[in-house]
C-alpha cells in the first residue's frame, strides 16, 4: 500500500474553484462535465507517491476539474488506484461528493479465471461492487464497460450495466473503445430498457483520429456525450521527447503503453512542426492538442493524465485558446497526414 506520510494541510477547497472551468453537457443528457477531467490511469498505484497523487487532485478540484476518472485495474497492481482514491477521498473528498463526478468501468483483466475479464454479466455486477468497496462508495456517477466482449451477446453486457443503475451503484452508464455500430446498437438495447447511454470514452488524438470515420457523427445522431482519453499520445504530443528520452518520461520508465520504438524520428519531425504552430498560438504543444480535440463541440471533456500538479495546470490552460484559423488548421492537416 502506498504510504500517507502526512506532510499536506487538512483541505479545504478553493471557493473561486467554478470561475474559470468551461462546462459542456454530456449528450442530450442534463450531466454537464468540465471540458478537462482527470484520470488516474497512471500516478496513483501503489508505486507511485500518495501525497503526489492527493496534490494532482487537489489541484484539480480546486481549478473547477470535477471529474475523476478510474478503472477496476488501474495500478499497479490492479485496484491499487482506487483504494489510494478511496484513502484520498475519506481524507479530502467526502464534504464535497455532491460536486464530484466519480467513474470507474469494467472489461480487462482483473482476477484470475473466466469470471473476472471481458464482458459478462457476472463479472460486471461483481466488480462494480468490488470498486464501491475499494473506493468507500455508495455509488459511481459513471459506471463503463470498458470494452466490447466479442463473445458475450450485447444485450447481456447492456443489461447488467441497467442492473447497475437500477441498484442504485451508478447514476448513469457508458461505454469504451465501442465501435460505431456496436455504439448504436448499445444505445437502443439501453433506451429499450429506460436506460440512457450517458458517454462514450474513446482513444482519440491528433496521431488516433479513428473515432472522425463514423465514430462522432453517430454519438452525436442518438445524444451520446464523448470523452477522449489519451489525448497526447501518452506524452508523444507535448515537448518533452523532442530532445531525447528524459529518465523519467513514460517511454523509459514504462514501456507496456509507450516504447521508446515507436518514437521514430518522423514522429519526432512532426511533433517539432506541430509545436512549431503551438508556439506561434502562444500554446504549448500539450495545451495545442488537447484544445485541437475540444475544437469539435461533440467532444464534452478531455481526459488528462498527468506527473504532477504543474502539468495538471498547464494542461487546464488550453482553455485559454480554443480557436484555430483555417490556416492553422490546413496546416496542422497538411503536418498529420504526412
Amino acid at each position: 500500500m502506498n504510504v500517507d506520510n502526512g506532510r499536506l494541510p487538512e483541505y479545504v477547497a478553493d471557493q473561486s474553484r467554478y470561475d474559470k472551468m468551461q462546462f459542456r453537457r454530456c449528450g442530450k443528457s442534463g450531466l454537464q462535465l468540465p471540458m478537462i477531467s482527470i484520470g488516474l490511469w497512471h500516478n496513483f498505484g501503489d508505486t507511485d507517491d500518495f501525497n503526489n497523487g492527493q496534490e494532482m487532485l487537489r489541484t484539480a478540484f480546486d481549478h473547477g476539474i470535477t471529474h475523476f476518472d478510474l478503472a477496476n485495474n488501474y495500478g499497479p497492481p490492479y485496484g491499487a488506484a482506487e483504494e489510494n482514491f478511496g484513502r484520498m477521498f475519506k481524507k479530502d473528498w467526502k464534504p464535497y461528493r455532491d460536486e464530484l463526478i466519480i467513474s470507474s468501468k469494467a472489461g480487462w483483466d482483473m482476477w484470475p479465471g473466466p469470471y473476472g475479464n471481458l464482458g459478462s454479466r457476472k463479472y460486471l455486477m461483481a466488480s462494480c461492487d468490488q470498486s464501491l468497496d475499494r473506493m468507500g462508495l455508495d455509488y459511481v456517477d459513471i459506471f463503463y464497460s470498458h470494452r466490447r466482449d466479442p463473445d458475450t451477446p450485447l444485450e447481456e453486457t447492456m443489461g447488467a450495466l441497467h442492473s447497475i443503475v437500477q441498484q442504485g451503484k451508478a447514476l448513469y452508464v457508458g461505454i469504451s473503445q465501442y465501435n460505431a455500430a456496436d455504439t448504436a446498437k448499445a444505445h437502443k438495447i439501453l433506451k429499450d430498457m429506460g436506460t440512457p447511454l450517458l458517454i462514450h470514452q474513446p482513444r482519440y488524438s491528433m496521431f488516433d483520429r479513428w473515432v472522425e470515420k463514423k465514430l462522432m457523427s453517430t454519438l452525436k445522431k442518438i445524444g451520446t456525450g464523448a470523452i477522449a482519453f489519451s489525448p497526447l499520445e501518452q506524452g508523444v504530443l507535448t515537448s518533452k521527447y523532442l530532445k531525447g528520452f528524459p529518465k523519467n518520461s513514460r517511454a523509459v520508465k514504462d514501456g507496456r503503453y509507450l516504447s521508446k520504438n515507436n518514437i521514430t524520428k518522423q514522429l519526432i519531425s512532426k511533433v517539432q512542426k506541430l509545436n512549431d504552430i503551438a508556439a506561434k498560438r502562444g500554446q504549448s504543444m500539450a495545451q495545442m492538442a488537447i484544445a485541437w480535440l475540444l475544437k469539435d463541440e461533440g467532444i464534452t471533456s478531455v481526459l488528462v493524465g498527468v506527473s504532477s500538479p504543474k502539468q495538471l495546470k498547464e494542461n487546464i490552460g488550453a482553455l485559454d485558446n480554443l480557436k484555430f484559423s483555417k490556416s492553422e488548421l490546413a496546416a496542422i492537416s497538411k503536418i498529420l497526414a504526412k
